[in-house]
């Protein structure tokens, strides 16, 4: 082998080595940017994920804060019917009028179930002031911190309060 054919072959050898050395900082910086793209490519779809997700959430809590406002217009409604259904003379209460009128309170209650409103029960309960009003107190032995009367019916929506049960709760 001449010097002349070493030479070359160093050169050729040399320009390969930089030719590889070259395509290898290519090939880590384009794997780089790869990475850089797929993780902004998996932020920008968990954001979008829960952008949706938010977007649900308002969608679904501004259909419940509506449905609230009308539920709230219609309990005093109910609470209405429930006092005439309790206070009807007797000489009434065999009549169809009547039955009709039950019906009509039976359906408005029913409605109300429907769309998730129920009444909080109240009467022999511990107080709550989560759920209750208090706005009587009344001496009674032993029943320290309980509900003895409800005076006007609460009620829920799901699991919020809509209107508290005014009530009357014993000391002693």
């Amino acid at each position: 082998m001449s010097e002349e054919q070493n030479t070359v072959d160093q050169a050729t050898e040399m320009i390969e080595e930089s030719l590889v050395a070259e395509l290898q900082a290519r090939l880590a910086k384009a794997e780089n940017e790869a990475a850089d793209f797929k993780d902004q490519w998996l932020r920008a779809t968990a954001d979008y994920k829960n952008f949706k997700r938010r977007a649900e959430l308002e969608r679904s809590e501004l259909i419940r804060s509506a449905s609230s406002a009308l539920v709230l217009k219609l309990l005093p409604v109910m609470d209405d019917f429930e006092r005439a259904i309790a206070n009807i003379p007797a000489d009434i209460a065999g009549s169809s009028w009547w039955s009709g009128t039950q019906l009509i309170a039976q359906k408005l209650r029913l409605l109300l179930e429907s769309e998730g409103v129920r009444g909080i029960e109240a009467v022999g309960q511990a107080f709550d002031p989560n759920l209750h009003e208090a706005v009587l107190y009344e001496e009674a032995e032993g029943q320290d911190g309980t509900v003895l009367a409800e005076l006007q019916r609460g009620y829920k929506l799901g699991d919020r309060v809509l209107r508290p049960s005014m009530v009357k709760v014993g000391r002693g």
